[in-house]
């Protein structure tokens, strides 16, 4: 028996635009209702939520039962974390802050069992290979792992088609807030430098034969980005979500009319 199918890194292997959402609340019984929405990939965010491994892993678990494809965003681009986090059984991990070829190189090597790389050999002991059920994970498993690499500041936009051209990266994505915050319009993506930046790294990456990802929650932006060529778009989180949910139907009762809440009445 072979390593589970990759759905998400097929999906970038045929150019099939493939639709987000972050999940930041580390939380796995929101995560398991997520993975039922329709959403193609879910980002289980270790690098600005208050994740561990072990609360991945609640979440790796909890999406199962969807059809969405887990992503795991790593805190640092570590090659022990890479090694723990596809042992938890995820197969797609995204890691910030490339900036360069040889940096690249390196984390294309760790997702990678010798003699293409340097990933140390446990599965028998993990969940990727079902606790060793799976007879054929170690022949399988390098075929079904796929690398993004978060391409987020100038340095990292100079070299993109370098970075793009590893062998072992699967996709760049672009990450607008620090991309914005080293341009010098720190909490301002949409500024037109920034989009500028972004629209001509999209287009390189096309060029070199690479696919392109992005986040953003506006979505006039993000259909650009797809209408652009841009394939794994996540268009929103759930952190997001919930407080624009939250406050919309607490402001829909700020009104005069609502003289139940003025006279206090509870339900």
């Amino acid at each position: 028996m072979p390593a589970p199918v990759n759905k998400f890194r097929r999906g970038l292997a045929e150019g099939r635009v493939q639709i987000g959402l972050w999940l930041g609340l580390a939380n796995p019984y929101s995560a398991e209702l997520l993975a039922g929405t329709g959403f193609d990939w879910l980002v289980i965010d270790g690098e600005h939520a208050p994740n561990d491994l072990r609360s991945m892993l609640a979440q790796l678990q909890a999406v199962a039962i969807g059809n969405a494809t887990p992503v795991i965003r790593l805190p640092a681009d570590e090659n022990w974390m890479i090694k723990q986090v596809l042992d938890i059984g995820c197969q797609t991990i995204l890691v910030p802050m490339v900036e360069t070829e040889e940096q690249a190189q390196r984390l294309a090597r760790a997702m990678k069992y010798a003699p293409a790389g340097v990933r140390g050999v446990g599965a028998g002991l993990a969940r990727a290979s079902a606790f060793n059920a799976i007879s054929d994970y170690l022949a399988t498993a390098d075929a079904e792992t796929c690398l993004l690499v978060q391409v987020e500041t100038q340095a990292g936009m100079a070299e993109i088609e370098r970075i793009a051209a590893v062998d072992g990266v699967d996709g760049v994505f672009i990450g607008p807030a620090d991309l914005a915050a080293d341009m010098g319009h720190r909490g301002n993506p949409e500024h037109p430098d920034v989009q500028r930046a972004i629209e001509a790294g999209i287009s390189r990456l096309l060029e070199a034969g690479k696919p392109a990802g992005i986040l953003t929650s506006n979505r006039g932006l993000a259909r650009r980005y797809i209408d652009l060529g841009a394939t794994f778009v996540a268009v929103g989180s759930d952190v997001g979500l919930l407080r624009q949910s939250a406050v919309a139907l607490r402001q829909a009762f700020d009104c005069p009319e609502s003289e139940g809440l003025k006279r206090g009445i509870r339900i």
